[in-house]
């Protein structure tokens, strides 16, 4: 396999701080020889471990994006033992469009790994991450939102690893990351996910979901900026106590924690995020925009739990996510 084409300006090994990109070579037709130029910092002192940290893997998620360019103006080398490695905008061109998706090349950031350094330009930002970067990292740490077309409650999430000694690690760093809600989060589909790279390479690994409807709020980016320091404290690479407060623990059993659309229309939820609901009460209502005069679908809970996530717009297609039940453990 070829050499990534990205090329970093700055130093991983050179200890202090350092400002600058990733640079990848583009040529399109405002620029015959341009770059996409994502930006980078990287703080070091001494040996210890690795944090990398990320947003932005979804361009219109913002908690992490805020939370990580303010740690980059923070961070003060002297005060780390170890390496942090912040990337606040991975996938930068959607960033800069906001949108989940790349405009360049249309591509999920969250669906293309392992990448290909030979691929369209989503493809060769996530080979850099999982050739050059991923290995550097002992904890992996990416901020979610739930961008334009979802809103969460604010949880720290792990995966069930077949690992048993990895699985204990990373909920140990969800707890540590002390977001109000934790996790063991069921995917819709993992194949693909910068998660399951990190994990099959037997990384601590958490992610979060803090918010949504592509904006963000001042007690989500709260969140994120406690939680990260709360990391870089637990893998021993920032000094102090961990600032922790209450969570609640859930769980997602199997696939009857997704409640999906079958028809298209106008939605309205009927429950609050992070309300308790019971088997078979109405979670939503999609009513009809073609006509008047026709009573809409309704949608039920088929278990017991908290809602933890809803469809963000007024507006509903089939085949979307109308809600989300965990349940607390």
């Amino acid at each position: 396999m070829r050499n990534n084409p990205i090329t970093p300006t700055i130093d991983f090994e050179r200890d202090g701080i350092q400002h600058g990109f990733l640079k990848l070579p583009y040529s399109h037709d405002a620029s015959a020889w341009g770059s996409i130029m994502i930006p980078i910092t990287v703080a070091k002192n001494g040996d210890g471990p690795t944090a990398l940290l990320s947003g932005g893997n979804h361009g219109d998620e913002y908690e992490g994006p805020i939370a990580l360019y303010d740690l980059a103006t923070q961070i003060k080398a002297e005060e780390i033992t170890g390496r942090v490695i912040i990337i606040p905008a991975m996938n930068f061109p959607a960033f800069l469009s906001a949108r989940r998706t790349s405009p360049i090349d249309g591509r999920n950031m969250n669906r293309v790994f392992p990448g290909n350094p030979e691929g369209s330009v989503t493809e060769k930002i996530a080979d850099y991450f999982q050739r050059t970067l991923l290995p550097m990292a002992d904890y992996v740490v990416d901020i979610h939102s739930g961008g334009k077309t979802l809103d969460f409650v604010p949880f720290c999430a792990v995966h069930v690893l077949e690992n048993e000694q990895q699985q204990a690690d990373c909920i140990a760093a969800m707890r540590a990351f002390n977001a109000p809600y934790s996790i063991k989060l069921l995917e819709v589909d993992a194949v693909g996910m910068y998660d399951t790279a990190a994990e099959e390479m037997g990384k601590i690994f958490i992610s979060t979901e803090l918010g949504g409807g592509g904006s963000a709020w001042a007690s989500t980016v709260a969140i994120a900026k406690k939680g990260i320091a709360n990391i870089l404290k637990y893998a021993g690479i920032l000094a102090g106590p961990t600032k922790v407060s209450k969570t609640i623990n859930l769980n997602m059993p199997d696939s009857r924690c997704y409640v999906s659309s079958e028809n298209s229309g106008l939605l309205e939820i009927c429950v609050e995020l992070g309300q308790s609901v019971t088997k078979g009460q109405t979670l939503a209502k999609v009513h009809n925009i073609e006509r008047t005069g026709t009573p809409p679908t309704e949608y039920q809970s088929s278990l017991d739990g908290i809602l933890i996530t809803r469809h963000f717009p007024g507006l509903i297609a089939m085949g979307d996510i109308i809600a989300v039940i965990a349940v607390e453990v």
